[in-house]
């Protein structure tokens, strides 16, 4: 078949790279030589690439044809759905034979993941025997939009280039394309982007094009930050990804983005601080790719930069999540153009084109690499998961222990996130001791001595050490007025995120166990289901809330108590206990009860008699009605996405139950008689006072005098503090300092500065704001009398991020309900700036103040960040139902 060499054309065009995307065909690689009867991009595409951005469906219908034309030698494979229904698949391509032996191959993968079950010559005939793998992955980030089209241009150049390059690259290498990694964010971004559009594409940074609407593209459907999801796996685009990835372990995983129009390009190897469980193998990789990518870009006249802003610490991100089973991935970073055009500072322009054209580059670059290195990254990645298990026997910590005395849901959610993640976890099916301690049977065990360790010790470990020097390299330049580079939290340990106690062993203890399956929920079950009197759900996790939810959509009527008590049958139940009983509902309760058990995960009883020996009978006003509530969220701006997101998540897919947004500007004058809830999440850009004005704060005035709860989460609670009548009776604090209050004069007596640091402490601000705290686990400590607290642990953690620190209401005012521990015990997990650990302390995390017949709790830092504080989520919920419980609404 005739080819055409496309090489001569280009060479004339490098010298200008943004005159060359924006005339030559993309995508664009020297030396290429394409099929000359091959179908066209316009053909399959119905555009060329960079003419248009593609669709999400464009982009299936595109892979579909390529796999229709090339069967032999591409394959796609679904591997889930978004939340709003759009298909999840990635594209495998290789040649003829490794395709035909594709199913052998990834399961040769899965043999090397799994050294124990290999012998030593097995492995070395594995090694030597199987590809290189590389995974694509683009448009995490639904509004960065050239690694989508730059993943199709990626796969239709493999099909059609028939050059020595291409060849030796397909000949040893499996290319595996996840186009879309974020479809619903990626519809949402373009079908607004060209409903702006005018005659022509607009490069102005004012233009509409460039300035997306709330909440943007950037997010999925629960406005979740993907690229913040892969260790909590509560998303499906992210938790479906990685079952996926565990089918055929990539060696080489590139997440592909982009980040602001005037930054060029950027690829490995990343920025400090590195996790020290990144092995030296890998980052050494990582440099080579590098290294391999700049030739290439350094021959195309593209400009790039490395390891200035992006790190490879937090271990959420897709670019580092692969690294922790052994792999080798990176981030790569175009500047976006956001559009079509888009003026860069310098007057030039950037063009969508541009971003297709240097990712594909890159995205080819890196095959290359994998190519020429394939055997050494079998033997890395077959090496590591051998020195993981060895280094789980020898590093002291033999094993990690739940004993899971409370909170059965809570326990049952996390190992089974930890098996979603390639972990074994055991579950005790009798007593044993270990390491001096007792526990029961029920208890879980996980071993160290698995492939699987440093990740492990990454998700379980209270903290993952900074580097000492990069901490110090910080504090000099906070010194110094300038920003830190810590990108991300500092703290994600999982137990201490699900207020959950694990101890670390230096024992492998030896007990009868089952092996723990992926489920995050069980089945409950109601025992005594004919009981006379009605049934009690033990308040306490979050199966406990999904059947009050049920029961509360479903019309059950039931109460709560607000104190602990103690039945005629012996056994003591916890404050927040739920209470149906025969005579308030209908003749199918036990039916219903026992569906909603099963769907929950609750544990329900059924009791003979409401007789009570210790603590409130079930007729006292210390055991209220809990209402089924209608639940008002703000949505828009100047909300942040990712709060509103995770605040209704935590509801409508945490505990199934249905919340309403209302924008600003309905908000200000709307009949809120509806409703009994009405949530404020955090605030992005702009303020609350700007957006709802005073006629906007009278009507959540008069919402609370009604009787409604109003709820405020993270820098939200600063709105409570406005005005001449605040809703809230706290202050917010300045850093703490000793500076004088400036004088007015223009001279002032003389002063000698014996030492340096008197010197220092004249820079330092009269007042400012504390500061920035980039995430710590705090510890706090609960008031359990309060009925907001109950079922609620007596210690609870939170992340701590950002600045606002509150002065805790007096007692005439309301209770501060949850208080940050003191100095010494408040750091849980993480790293926080001392000045600020010790100005923390002791200050409220939950306030509750009462306003006519209905009250406002306020959450100083946010409940639901990123969703994966599950120790906080059910305050969250009592929050909402039993705060409702408490207000005096008349219904």
């Amino acid at each position: 078949m005739r080819l055409v060499k496309l090489a001569t054309f280009a060479a004339s065009l490098t010298a200008l790279p943004f005159l060359a995307a924006a005339t030559q065909a993309v995508p664009y690689f020297p030396d290429s030589q394409y099929q000359s009867d091959a179908a066209s991009v316009q053909q399959l595409l119905g555009h060329n690439f960079g003419e248009r951005i593609s669709e999400p469906a464009d982009i299936s219908r595109f892979f579909e044809q390529l796999a229709s034309r090339y069967p032999n030698r591409i394959k796609l494979v679904p591997y889930g759905k978004s939340w709003q229904g759009r298909p999840l698949f990635y594209a495998v391509i290789g040649n003829a034979e490794n395709m035909s032996n594709l199913a052998n191959i990834e399961a040769g993968m899965r043999q090397l993941a799994n050294p124990a079950q290999l012998s030593a010559p097995e492995a070395k005939q594995l090694i030597a025997s199987l590809p290189a793998s590389v995974w694509i992955a683009s448009s995490l980030h639904g509004n960065e939009i050239s690694p989508a089209d730059a993943a199709m241009a990626l796969a239709y150049h493999l099909l059609v280039d028939q050059s020595a390059l291409t060849s030796q690259i397909l000949s040893n290498t499996l290319v595996y394309i996840d186009p879309l990694q974020n479809p619903d964010g990626h519809h949402r971004f373009v079908s607004r982007y060209y409903a702006t559009v005018g005659l022509e594409h607009s490069p102005d940074r004012l233009s509409a094009e460039q300035n997306e609407p709330w909440p943007n593209g950037r997010t999925n459907h629960y406005l979740f930050d993907m690229n913040r999801d892969w260790i909590s796996l509560t998303q499906p685009e992210i938790a479906s990804r990685v079952k996926a990835l565990q089918q055929m372990y990539p060696l080489i995983f590139v997440d592909s983005h982009e980040m602001g129009g005037d930054m060029g390009y950027y690829f490995s190897p990343e920025a400090e601080p590195y996790n020290p469980h990144i092995q030296a193998s890998q980052r050494a990789v990582l440099n080579s790719v590098g290294q391999n990518n700049a030739k290439w870009f350094d021959k195309l006249g593209y400009h790039y930069f490395t390891r200035e802003i992006f790190d490879a610490f937090y271990p959420g991100y897709g670019a580092s999540w692969p690294l922790y089973y052994g792999s080798v991935s990176m981030t790569y970073e175009m500047a976006s153009a956001r559009g079509h055009h888009y003026r860069l500072q310098d007057g030039s322009i950037l063009t969508f084109a541009d971003g297709i054209q240097r990712n594909f580059v890159a995205f080819k670059a890196t095959l290359e690499s994998a190519s020429n290195n394939a055997t050494e990254l079998l033997q890395n990645f077959y090496q590591y998961r051998v020195r993981a298990a060895s280094q789980g026997e020898k590093d002291g910590i033999r094993s990690y222990i739940f004993a899971a005395e409370r909170d059965r849901a809570g326990h049952q959610k996390l190992m089974g996130v930890l098996t979603q993640h390639g972990i074994a976890v055991e579950q005790a099916q009798e007593a044993f001791r270990a390491c001096g301690k007792q526990y029961q049977a029920g208890s879980y065990v996980i071993r160290t001595n698995q492939p699987s360790y440093h990740l492990m010790r990454t998700l379980l470990d209270d903290t993952v050490p900074m580097d000492k020097a990069f901490i110090a390299k910080q504090e000099q330049r906070r010194a110094n007025n300038l920003p830190d580079q810590i990108y991300d939290v500092t703290a994600w340990s999982l137990p201490l995120m699900y207020n959950l106690e694990m101890q670390s062993c230096n024992q492998a203890p030896r007990v009868a166990s089952n092996l723990v399956g992926p489920e995050t929920i069980l089945a409950g079950n109601v025992t005594n289901p004919d009981a006379k009197y009605g049934f009690v759900v033990p308040w306490g996790d979050m199966a406990a809330a999904r059947f009050l939810s049920a029961a509360l959509q479903q019309g059950l009527s039931l109460r709560s108590s607000d104190l602990a008590f103690t039945h005629q049958n012996g056994k003591q139940y916890p404050a927040g206990t739920l209470v149906l009983s025969r005579a308030d509902n209908a003749a199918d309760l036990t039916a219903r009860v026992t569906e909603f058990a099963r769907q929950s995960g609750a544990l329900v009883e059924g009791l003979d008699t409401s007789w009570v020996t210790e603590g409130p009978n079930f007729g006292s006003f210390n055991v209220p009605a809990v209402p089924a509530v209608n639940i008002a969220m703000l949505w828009d701006e100047p909300t942040n996405p990712l709060s509103a997101g995770s605040a209704r998540f935590v509801l409508e897919r945490g505990i199934n139950y249905p919340v309403t947004a209302i924008r600003p500007a309905q908000l200000r004058n709307a009949d809120l008689s509806r409703y009994q809830v009405l949530i404020l999440p955090a605030t992005g850009r702009g303020s609350y006072q700007q957006a709802l004005g005073n006629a906007g704060q009278q009507n959540l005035r008069q919402f609370v005098a009604r009787g409604g709860v109003l709820i405020t989460l993270g820098n939200a609670t600063s709105w409570l503090l406005e005005g001449e009548s605040p809703l809230l009776a706290s202050k917010q604090e300045f850093q703490v300092s000793e500076q004088e209050k400036p004088a007015k004069e223009t001279r002032v007596p003389g002063k000698v500065l014996a030492e340096y640091s008197e010197f220092e402490q004249m820079l330092k601000p009269y007042q400012a704001d504390p500061a920035w705290v980039p995430g710590f686990i705090a510890n706090a400590k609960v008031d359990e009398n309060h009925w907001l607290t109950a079922g609620i642990a007596s210690q609870v953690r939170s992340l701590y991020v950002g600045n606002q620190i509150y002065q805790p209401l007096r007692i005439s005012d309301g209770r501060n309900v949850v208080n940050f521990a003191g100095p010494k015990e408040l750091l849980a997990g993480g790293f926080v700036w001392e000045e600020n650990r010790q100005q923390i302390a002791h200050k409220p995390l939950v306030m509750v103040q009462a306003h006519g017949r209905g009250q406002v709790i306020a959450f100083t830092q946010e409940p639901n960040f990123r969703a994966y504080v599950d120790g906080m989520h059910l305050l969250y919920i009592n929050a909402v139902f039993r705060g409702a419980a408490h207000a005096g609404a008349l219904r």
